[in-house]
């Protein structure tokens, strides 16, 4: 039976449904795609980008606590995350609108 994607640290039922939006159902599915192919996935099924919720997502499947990317880690991770981001998605939103839709704090568009 597939593991829920809620069951990773620091993803709740928000981020689940998100990722299900994507095709994504399970934690098994998350860590077999990575960080940015899932994270690509997100913004290619409409959810705009957002560096924090890129980078929980990345802690997050490193099993580390959502805000412990810092300094030259995270530089490195926004050099990702830009070049995701380069690749194409929707810029309807801006990226606090993304984050706390990212988070279910907000309605999607």
């Amino acid at each position: 039976m597939p593991t829920p994607i809620s069951s990773i640290r620091n993803l709740g039922p928000a981020s689940e449904a998100s990722f299900a939006r994507a095709g994504i159902h399970s934690a098994e599915a998350l860590r077999e795609l990575g960080a940015d192919a899932a994270y690509l996935a997100l913004m290619r099924a409409g959810t705009p980008p957002h560096f924090i919720g890129y980078y929980v997502l990345v802690m997050a499947l490193q099993g580390r606590p959502w805000n412990d990317c810092k300094g030259d880690e995270k530089k490195a991770l926004r050099a990702r995350f830009d070049a995701l981001k380069a690749a194409g998605h929707d810029k309807g939103r801006s990226e606090l609108e993304a984050a706390l839709d990212f988070f279910g704090v907000i309605a999607r568009r």
